[in-house]
């Protein structure tokens, strides 16, 4: 009798599993075959892409000499100069007030105006000064009486010299007197002290003011004072005399003024020298309080080597400056001097002549090969018309 055979499930799944492994490293060796040649492709680019910019430096360093423009240097005249800001001054000023309390009488002077010396401007009420003034002098007259006779009754031994001495020191004591009183009246007028334009009054006819109160300021406009500062580095270049200009904002005009007193001392707040200078101002065109730019020439240099700005180059070494000589970039070394917004004057390594090369300075090393630029004003001609 036979028996059938039952399946065996352990051998139908080991069956499937070689199948699947067989499967997957098929599929993972395609995937590696294809990421290889990925791979390969990218690095072909890759070093194609280098290639190229080596070849085209190689191209670039053959292509010829670096197009410049240069300047021939010359002797120049240049100045030293140093701008400033300041402010007009009056020549004089005083404020005008009365030394002593009372009612003001009389106003003597038009708001603005120009006075003279010594002109008469307050009236201050003196009828109380004025009437013990008279007092005094009535008495004045009795005292001197009463001197003389004791003087001639001394020459005739008929007094005493105690009786007499109390007779003058009274007579001298009603002169002090007199003396203070007159003194006294005085300050109840106020005069002009110097020529000059009054200001504008704070006070009116009848007002009973205090001494010291300011009644208004008067003020001498010509010459005028400008007062500046300067940086203390160029102190010692500032003396009595030396002549400056400058310009305010509500005019075009350019000033002259001369320097006509220094500071004794450095102020040590902002470490400058405070000047001061004179100007003419008889157009009355120069108002005091008003903001002034002032440029002052330091020093003269009548031939000086001056090239532009962007033709130096600072390095570690120092400053150096490229010359064409025989058609090649020639490094040349040099010290400076005096620089402005735009030059910088050069005191040692080149001279007179010399080619400088003031563009394309990035591009250059030293003896390379360059070729000067024509200016457009030298390369183009103008067209004349002839006529019919």
């Amino acid at each position: 009798m036979q028996h059938a055979r039952l399946p065996n499930p352990f051998r139908s799944s080991t069956k499937v599993k070689i199948l699947s492994l067989r499967n997957t490293t098929f599929f993972q060796s395609k995937f590696l075959f294809v990421c290889s040649l990925c791979l390969l492709f990218i690095f072909g680019i890759t070093a194609c892409s280098k290639k190229n910019p080596a070849e085209s430096g190689t191209r670039g360093r053959k292509a010829g000499p670096v197009s410049v423009e240069v300047k021939v240097v010359q002797p120049e005249l240049l100045l030293n100069t140093v701008s400033a800001t300041g402010t007009i001054l009056a020549n004089e000023k005083a404020e005008i007030r009365p030394e002593m309390s009372g009612r003001i009488v009389k106003i003597l002077f038009e708001e603005g105006a120009n006075v003279q010396k010594n002109k008469l401007l307050i009236k201050m009420n003196d009828s109380d000064l004025q009437a013990q003034l008279k007092r005094n002098e009535a008495q004045a007259m009795l005292l001197n009486n009463d001197e003389f006779q004791k003087r001639k009754l001394l020459e005739i031994k008929a007094i005493s010299q105690d009786e007499y001495d109390v007779a003058k020191s009274l007579m001298l004591v009603n002169q002090a007197d007199k003396q203070l009183l007159e003194a006294q009246i005085a300050k109840t007028e106020i005069y002009a002290p110097f020529t000059g334009k009054v200001g504008l009054r704070a006070v009116s006819v009848g007002n009973y003011v205090a001494s010291n109160t300011l009644i208004a300021t008067i003020q001498q406009l010509d010459p005028v004072k400008i007062e500046f500062d300067v940086p203390e580095k160029y102190s010692s270049f500032i003396k009595p005399g030396m002549e400056i200009s400058f310009s305010i904002d509500a005019l075009d005009s350019v000033f002259m003024a001369k320097v006509y007193a220094v500071e004794s001392a450095i102020t040590t707040e902002t470490r400058t020298l405070k000047v001061r200078a004179l100007c003419s101002n008889k157009a009355n065109l120069l108002n005091p309080g008003t903001f002034a730019r002032v440029d002052m020439i330091l020093e003269r240099f009548p031939e000086a080597i001056k090239v532009p700005s962007e033709a130096v180059m600072t390095v570690l070494d120092g400053n150096s400056v490229f010359i064409c000589k025989n058609g090649k970039a020639v490094v040349v070394p040099v010290k400076t001097g005096i620089r402005t917004d735009s030059e910088i004057q050069i005191t040692q390594g080149i001279s007179a002549g010399d080619s400088l090369i003031t563009t394309g300075l990035l591009q250059l090393t030293n003896g390379a090969p360059v070729m000067v630029k024509k200016k457009k004003a030298e390369t183009q001609t103008v067209p004349t018309k002839e006529k019919m």
